[in-house]
């Protein structure tokens, strides 16, 4: 756990999901420090966050599919795009040409906004969806995980990056759907050509074929990774968020990425069911979805900056 010097975080939101939430975040001076603790709009209910260019970063809503902007460097920031109901904003991705990914959970669904305008670029219904979380884009597809169906939903990419139709891509190998939650966080490798998955209820960490969807375990000697969630990769160390364990587990990866070695925990007292985690320069930014505390229209969320050096 990293020491922090903890102020005191004051907000004004204005509107529950529409509105632009003004701050004086912890640990800023003026001086050039980034905020320790950012605060989200009372009621948004988020799930997953992802950084663009600069210091901006993306948070999706489990409410209403909502998308918020903000700034690490200030703490501020608005809705860009707004929610609609029956929508959901799981996973959230942002790829090199600057378009935010976003999984649809139980709607069964994914979509791409512009992360400019927030405008929507496309979206799909997944055949035989169960519940889409998280997603991940590599140069040649967008891979989106299925928590309660063995498959990834597939979105190729043109050469100029231009979505195509979905297709469904069966896991196989040593992957075994159980009850529960199953397939969560999903990573790529550099090249894209492997995947990297965390199966929540077992503990598990698979290395997946993209062409072919073969799943081979990732020996961790023995180390779980259960209520594993959002993944981050830097380099050959991954990061998995662990929600309601309130953690990050740093994981050291071999190149052939078939074995692994849980090198580090991170935790920080302002986690509060944490569940997905992005990063800038050498920090960590995990979102507190805050699961087990009943949402309401005035229930607070924040995103949590973390040591990740």
């Amino acid at each position: 756990m990293r020491a922090r010097v903890l102020t005191v975080l004051t907000a004004t939101v204005l509107g529950l999901t529409g509105g632009a939430v003004g701050a004086a975040p912890a640990g800023a001076d003026g001086g050039g420090w980034f905020p320790d603790v950012i605060p989200l709009p009372a009621g948004f209910q988020p799930e997953g966050i992802a950084t663009g260019r600069g210091p901006t970063f993306y948070v999706g809503s489990l409410a209403d599919g909502a998308i918020y902007r903000g700034s690490l460097r200030t703490g501020e920031g608005s809705v860009l795009v707004e929610g609609v109901p029956g929508r959901v904003a799981v996973g959230v991705e942002v790829d090199r040409r600057g378009r935010l990914w976003v999984a649809g959970g139980d709607t069964g669904t994914g979509r791409v906004h512009d992360t400019r305008t927030g405008d929507e670029l496309a979206s799909w219904s997944f055949a035989t969806a169960g519940f889409v979380n998280d997603v991940v884009v590599t140069r040649d597809a967008a891979y989106f995980t299925d928590s309660l169906e063995p498959v990834l939903h597939v979105v190729p990419l043109g050469p100029h990056g231009e979505p195509g139709e979905a297709t469904t891509l069966p896991l196989t190998g040593e992957i075994e759907y159980t009850d529960g939650f199953n397939a969560n966080g999903i990573e790529a490798s550099p090249d894209g050509r492997t995947l990297l998955v965390v199966q929540s209820n077992t503990g598990l960490l698979f290395a997946v074929d993209a062409a072919t969807g073969e799943a081979t375990r990732v020996d961790l000697g023995g180390a779980s990774l259960t209520n594993g969630d959002g993944l981050l990769r830097r380099g050959s160390t991954l990061h998995v968020v662990r929600n309601r364990l309130d953690e990050i587990a740093v994981v050291r990866l071999d190149p052939s990425y078939r074995s692994g070695t849980v090198v580090d925990t991170l935790t920080d007292p302002d986690f509060d069911v944490p569940t997905t985690v992005a990063g800038f320069r050498d920090e960590l930014y995990a979102v507190n979805a805050r699961f087990g505390t009943p949402p309401t229209p005035e229930t607070t969320y924040t995103v949590v900056r973390v040591d990740g050096s």
